[in-house]
C-alpha cells in the first residue's frame, strides 16, 4: 500500500491519500495533547496502542451492525479507511458525570446518567468546540433533522455495544467522543475510538485508564495505555 499526499494533519493523527480508490491512510502518531494543545508531548508507542484499540472496536461494531470507515489495519499505527465527507460535529455520549460536564453543570463526579446524555459540540479548535443544540445545527446546515435523529440512535447503539463489552474487561465506559461522515448520503462512523477519545475507569478503583492520566499527571501514560489496550484486545496489541 503506497502512501500518497498528506491531506490532513491533526493533533495526533495524519491522513494521506492511498493507492486504493475511495480510501485513505490514517496514521496514529505518537503525539499527545491536552487543553486545546496547551500541553503537548510525544510518547513512544502511543500511536500504536490507539491504532490497535480503534481497529479492534471498529471490527466489533461492524459485527454489531454499525457501519464504520475502517477497511483494515495496514501496520502498527496505520488504518486503511473509507474516504468520507466528515461532519464537523463531535458526538459525545456520557454515561457518568466527569470532566467538563462537572465544570459546567451541577453534577457530582461519577453520577450515573440514566439514560445516557448525548452532547453535540462544534468541531472547531479556534472556538474551543462550543456546544450545539438542534436549532444551531440546522441553522449551520450541518445535519438534516433525519440525520440528527439517525446519529443519536447510532450513538446510543455504539454506547451499548462498547459499554457491555468493556464491563467484561472490568472497565467502566464513562464517556466517549465520536465523529461521523457521509458516503453517498449514508452516515458512517469515522475518526477513532481509543484511549484518546474515551474516558475509562477501572471498575473496582475508579482509577483513570485514558488520556486523563496525561492531562492531570496521574501516572505513567504509556504504561497505562499499554495495559488498557492489552486488556481490551485480549493481548492483541503491541507497542
Amino acid at each position: 500500500m503506497k502512501r500518497g499526499e498528506l491531506l490532513y494533519k491533526g493533533k495526533a493523527k495524519s491522513v494521506y491519500l492511498s493507492d486504493k480508490p475511495g480510501s485513505l491512510l490514517m496514521e496514529f502518531r505518537d503525539d499527545i495533547t491536552a487543553f486545546d494543545g496547551g500541553k503537548r508531548d510525544a510518547l513512544e508507542s502511543k500511536g500504536a496502542y490507539n491504532c490497535c484499540v480503534s481497529s479492534f472496536f471498529f471490527k466489533m461494531l461492524e459485527r454489531g451492525g454499525i457501519k464504520t470507515h475502517c477497511l483494515g489495519k495496514i501496520n502498527r499505527n496505520t488504518l486503511l479507511v473509507q474516504s468520507l465527507e466528515m461532519i464537523p460535529i463531535e458526538v459525545i455520549v456520557r454515561n457518568r458525570a466527569a470532566g467538563s460536564v462537572i465544570k459546567n453543570f451541577s453534577f457530582e463526579e461519577g453520577q450515573l446518567f440514566e439514560p445516557p446524555i448525548i452532547v453535540l459540540d462544534l468541531k472547531d479548535d479556534s472556538r474551543h468546540d462550543p456546544m450545539l443544540n438542534d436549532d444551531l445545527i440546522f441553522a449551520l446546515k450541518l445535519l438534516t433533522r433525519s440525520e440528527l435523529e439517525q446519529i443519536r440512535g447510532i450513538a446510543l447503539r455504539i454506547n451499548q455495544i462498547l459499554s457491555e463489552y468493556l464491563a467484561t474487561c472490568g472497565i467502566i465506559l464513562v464517556d466517549f467522543k465520536m465523529e461521523f461522515g457521509r458516503n453517498r448520503g449514508e452516515l458512517i462512523l469515522g475518526d477513532e475510538l481509543s484511549m484518546d477519545s474515551m474516558r475509562l475507569w477501572d471498575a473496582k478503583t475508579n482509577q483513570s485508564m485514558d488520556k486523563d492520566v496525561y492531562r492531570f499527571n496521574k501516572g505513567n501514560v504509556i504504561a497505562t495505555y499499554k495495559a488498557v489496550a492489552q486488556k481490551i484486545t485480549r493481548d492483541q496489541c503491541e507497542g
